[in-house]
């Protein structure tokens, strides 16, 4: 238990705020421009769930509520008395090394990166004061992993380091005694009056930890089951955006209570997993998604066709940005520290794509029209002026139609990574352009899987 007393020079701070404890105020914080102008993130899920790495990273909830899959690899695999803490031993993360995964993030192409702190496991990657040794400092590892890639990020690369926190865990004996409580009880969370002594028992001594020692650009709260009153998530966003040491720059998601906050509240909306609708929001968004089709963390029994392929990720790129959210890609580690093969190939092309055709994505804006007028396989972004065709495929006829642009008398046509102009007409006289492809030598054309057309002084 972590106890404090509440001063009235730090009451006053909370009432002279500009950010009040109420979701109008916290609301009314406008958007870190980093964040938008990143587009693109890796999301990471590294827990002991990675150790039996079987179905996805809710193995143990599956596992203890009897689902038949897990329970019977469990029963050929480990003996009668086995516990899930017996896992934690075994995350030994041998392999891990901060300084590679902070290059190949970077190679990646990627802005951000965002690492599971703690999952609904409730095992946390840092040597957290209220986790006993139910963390990587004191079991497994016996590293600071949260620690060292904040560290090797910041040494190595321009991206900016968040944070994934779940607010609640599964079986900690003080939440299921509050959740029991229909959240009357706060034993899990644990505030008093201001004017008396505060005791907080988990989950705010980790967050407040989280901030002051390894001072994230982004906060990914998770694992909102209960409402804000019950998390004090209002007051806590409230310090962070006026006190922290990251108030002017951290972003926060819009999970932070089951009351309403999904796609209502917070920083970035991201609704719910793999959120893509598919056109404009009148609101910053992210599309937060997994690599492998079933899972957030690291799954051995996946097989190639468990992935998606390079086409399929692009396709989430280009349409979330193209509707004004950024894509947050999940890869999951393995216990002793490597990011598989499969994964660091789906990096590598992401970062080999982006290389060429980064112009159309970093910075970028939504334009007039998302997803082309005639053409499904396009996409448009824009910045300063100048709109960027996306085609998902290649105009194999020679030709490339494009219903949403309105040509003029000094319209220009290029391709990124082709520094050649293209001969163009008008598709009808309200509007529209056909654009002339002719055939590229495959050496020469620089992108393989998804080609911008560079749309200067169209309408």
């Amino acid at each position: 238990m972590i106890c404090k007393v509440l001063t009235v020079t730090a009451l006053l701070s909370l009432v002279l705020a500009q950010y009040q404890p109420t979701w109008q105020s916290l609301d009314s914080r406008p958007l870190p421009s980093w964040y938008d102008e990143a587009k693109f993130g890796i999301f990471m899920h590294w827990g002991v769930y990675s150790v039996p790495s079987f179905g996805s990273e809710w193995f143990w909830y599956r596992w203890k509520t009897g689902e038949p899959a897990f329970v019977e690899f469990m029963k050929k695999n480990f003996p009668p008395n086995f516990q899930y803490a017996d896992f934690a031993p075994m995350f030994k993360a041998e392999f891990f090394d901060p300084n590679i995964w902070a290059e190949l993030l970077s190679m990646s192409g990627a802005r951000y990166v965002v690492l599971t702190s703690k999952h609904h496991e409730g095992w946390t990657n840092w040597r957290s004061n209220v986790s006993w040794n139910w963390n990587s400092v004191d079991n497994g590892p016996h590293r600071d992993l949260v620690g060292e890639l904040a560290q090797a990020v910041r040494k190595n690369t321009n991206l900016a380091f968040g944070l994934y926190h779940s607010l609640f865990e599964w079986f900690n004996p003080l939440y299921l005694k509050d959740q029991a409580n229909s959240y009357h009880t706060q034993d899990y969370v644990k505030v008093a009056d201001f004017f008396f002594t505060s005791c907080y028992e988990v989950l705010l001594p980790e967050l407040y930890d989280l901030v002051n020692t390894y001072k994230p650009e982004y906060i990914w709260s998770d694992g909102v089951v209960g409402p804000d009153t019950y998390w004090t998530s209002r007051e806590f966003l409230a310090w962070l955006y006026n006190e922290s040491p990251v108030k002017d720059t951290v972003v926060t998601n819009d999970r932070w209570c089951s009351n309403g906050c999904s796609c209502h509240h917070g920083d970035v909306y991201t609704c719910n997993d793999r959120y893509n609708p598919g056109k404009l929001e009148n609101h910053k968004w992210e599309n937060a998604m997994t690599v492998d089709k079933l899972s957030w963390g690291y799954r051995r029994n996946a097989d190639i066709m468990g992935y998606l392929t390079i086409e399929e990720l692009l396709y989430q790129l280009v349409s979330t940005v193209s509707c004004g959210g950024n894509l947050l890609m999940t890869v999951g580690p393995t216990a002793d520290g490597r990011i598989i093969p499969a994964f660091e190939e789906r990096l590598l092309q992401m970062g080999q794509w982006l290389s060429v055709n980064g112009e159309a994505i970093y910075s970028s804006k939504p334009w007039k029209a998302q997803n082309d007028t005639v053409n499904e396989h396009v996409w448009y972004t824009s910045k300063n002026g100048t709109v960027y065709a996306i085609t998902l495929q290649w105009p194999f006829t020679g030709v490339l139609t494009l219903g949403a642009p309105i040509s003029t008398d000094n319209t220009q046509v290029t391709m990124l990574g082709y520094e050649r102009k293209f001969d163009w007409k008008p598709a009808t006289d309200k509007g529209g352009l056909i654009v002339t492809v002719p055939c590229i030598p495959t050496n020469i054309l620089k992108s393989k899987w998804a080609w911008v057309f560079k749309l200067e002084y169209v309408h």
